[in-house]
């Protein structure tokens, strides 16, 4: 695939081989690193703000013997302050590099890239659209961690209306047999409508939950979001109607499974108290370190294939 836009990108073939180079650049960063990507350049361009997506991929890029070149907050420190339209910017910029990482604060914005860009385009998240790359690492670590993905349970917690994590994830999860999705929502920010049909068309049994406690008593994984106070504007009311709502703590950890583990993918806010770091079953920071992997893995796809 020349772009990665969305997840549905995504099947069980090519999600299998990713898995396998994933692993493989496990065993590069610990071997001190590799020059198959010697004199290629991935540009970074992100209109919102980001720690671990922006970062993730420079360093892949730079362990695998690659250059970067980078513009943080592009949407004040670009020529985007101009006016320049981001068809422009990217027709630019694609003669900089052999990649290009975007994240920006408008759904489909990827797309539009993708659709003028002779470069790879690879979305870093788009609004409130998709995070496709989050989404690898989420099933990735999902597999790693528990070892089979068919036949799961998980339980999505918090803001997912306007969580392009969990709408992501929810469609590669839709490419695996028999499973189950347990929605636990405050009611202004419930799971819209096109993920319920997309889960259907796929015969994924999903059920929506109020009582987290109950939820995360029976399921394999936890996919805990925060509620995202940038999404809502000037709607403060409503960002506080679901703020604080559903909470990891102790008292969770004391009626979830052995073999269970709790996602995140972060930052994260107030929703999981620190006092669950210590579990073996917290899994957010090892999930955040196979974006590493995952990353390296979808630019050695892309500029060696």
């Amino acid at each position: 695939m020349k772009h990665i836009i969305k997840a549905q990108q995504f099947n069980k073939r090519n999600l299998s081989k990713l898995f396998s180079i994933a692993k493989e650049m496990d065993i590069i960063v610990k071997s001190g690193g590799s020059n198959i990507l010697s004199h290629k350049v991935m540009a970074t361009l992100f209109y919102e703000p980001s720690t671990r997506t922006r970062l993730s991929f420079e360093s892949a890029m730079h362990k695998l013997g690659g250059e970067v070149i980078t513009t943080e907050s592009a949407r004040e420190f670009s020529s985007s302050a101009k006016g320049e339209t981001l068809e422009d910017s990217i027709r630019v910029i694609e003669g900089y590099a052999d990649v290009i990482v975007l994240r920006h604060y408008e759904s489909g914005a990827a797309k539009r890239a993708a659709m003028v860009s002779k470069t790879p385009i690879i979305n870093a998240g788009d609004g409130s659209g998709q995070h496709p790359t989050q989404a690898l690492l989420d099933i990735y670590t999902i597999k790693k961690e528990l070892g089979e993905i068919n036949g799961i349970s998980v339980a999505m917690v918090g803001d997912l209306a306007n969580g392009r994590t969990v709408r992501s994830l929810s469609y590669l999860l839709g490419k695996y047999e028999d499973i189950k999705i347990y929605f636990v929502t405050p009611e202004i920010v419930r799971m819209k409508q096109d993920i319920k049909a997309y889960l259907k068309r796929h015969n994924i049994q999903f059920f929506e939950e109020n009582d987290l406690k109950k939820v995360c008593a029976k399921v394999d994984v936890v996919y805990q979001t925060r509620i995202q106070r940038e999404r809502f504007g000037e709607r403060v009311e409503d960002y506080e109607k679901a703020h604080g709502k559903y909470i990891i703590s102790k008292e969770i950890l004391d009626v979830m499974k052995k073999k269970s583990i709790i996602m995140h993918p972060l930052p994260r806010l107030d929703e999981i108290k620190s006092e669950v770091d210590s579990d073996p079953r917290a899994a957010y920071f090892r999930q955040a370190q196979n974006g590493l992997y995952i990353r390296m893995a979808l630019l050695k796809m892309l500029l060696t294939s």
